[in-house]
């Protein structure tokens, strides 16, 4: 007869191998759940990019790619047709950058005073009115320049037109800022607690303590943070349609109306006959704003990585 202490053992064995062996079941199902989700993902942006490149491709049999990049006139409907989006290129590079040069500073210094200087109270009631922008539809945006911002511009300066270059980024640079802004206040809190306190203790100011150990420590976070509010500003399309101007030509300085890519191709996409010219030229566009924003993004995280690595070996 086998005691009962022999059997309750193995029992006790057998209910630990199964449930080791159902947690094993349950784990490979989740991985095998999320691969699906990220394959699917991946295989959505492979077929977009095919699908892309299927259309844009033939207006190259038409135009030399030098002449479509270099060229600097953009007339589809004329005869001959011209398509050349070297103005289309350089408004949509210019109005990214100064949208850039004024959200960027905004977007970290706001969150560098909600996290570190803001009193609690202050914090409560600025965060979310910043965070409000964010859920701004891009139309209203575009509204608010185009009824309130251009005739200001206009008055104040004595432009012939308030839609222009400079009106466009400070719409981006809005639609940016609570980005950047939101995910660089929640790096700078990410930071130890023992950092900042190491830096008091030997006698640095709380102005030294932001910059030489916060910002460092949270460098990595910023860099993403200003990543993805660019990244949104370099592919809108609503807002540069209806304050930039719609002029493709090389602006010569920021009041200058422009045309940048994704406003051309919104604007005109409706009025190409599919497989026209114009059609496949519009199409092309899209594979060199693609190609920018894809550039973009691999230098950007080339840049948030360098930083990153900076910051822990400066603590």
């Amino acid at each position: 007869m086998i005691p009962p202490l022999i059997i309750r053992k193995t029992q006790g064995r057998l209910q630990v191998k199964k449930m080791a062996e159902k947690r094993q079941t349950t784990e490979k199902m989740m991985q095998t759940f999320f691969f699906c989700i990220a394959s699917a993902s991946i295989t959505i942006l492979l077929m977009i990019m095919i699908f892309l490149f299927k259309e844009g491709i033939p207006i190259f049999e038409t135009v030399s790619a030098k002449e479509f990049l270099f060229g600097h006139y953009w007339y589809p409907t004329s005869d001959p047709a011209d398509f050349g989006i070297f103005p289309l290129i350089i408004a949509s590079l210019a109005v990214t950058f100064a949208s850039a040069m004024i959200s960027i500073p905004l977007g970290v210094m706001t969150a560098i005073y909600l996290a570190e200087i803001a009193s609690f109270k202050v914090g409560e009631i600025v965060k979310p009115l910043v965070e409000l922008l964010a859920a701004l539809p891009s139309v209203v945006i575009g509204f608010f320049g185009m009824v309130l911002v251009a005739p200001f511009l206009q008055k104040v300066f004595g432009i012939p037109t308030g839609l222009n270059l400079f009106n466009a980024s400070m719409m981006l640079a809005f639609m940016a800022v609570p980005t950047i802004c939101s995910i660089s206040e929640d790096a700078i809190h990410s930071v130890p607690n023992a950092l900042k306190e190491a830096s008091m203790a030997l006698g640095a100011t709380h102005l030294e303590t932001i910059i030489r150990v916060i910002l460092p420590a949270a460098i990595s976070g910023v860099c993403t943070a200003v990543i993805l509010g660019m990244s949104r500003a370099i592919g809108e399309t609503m807002v540069v349609l209806m304050v930039a101007g719609g002029a493709a030509m090389v602006p010569e300085s920021v009041f200058d109306p422009v045309r940048p890519m994704p406003a051309s191709i919104a604007t005109e996409m409706g009025e190409a006959p599919i497989g026209s010219e114009h059609y496949y030229a519009l199409f092309a566009t899209g594979i060199v704003l693609f190609a920018f924003t894809l550039l973009f993004n691999i230098v950007a995280d080339y840049i948030a990585n360098k930083y990153r690595q900076v910051g822990e070996a400066s603590l």
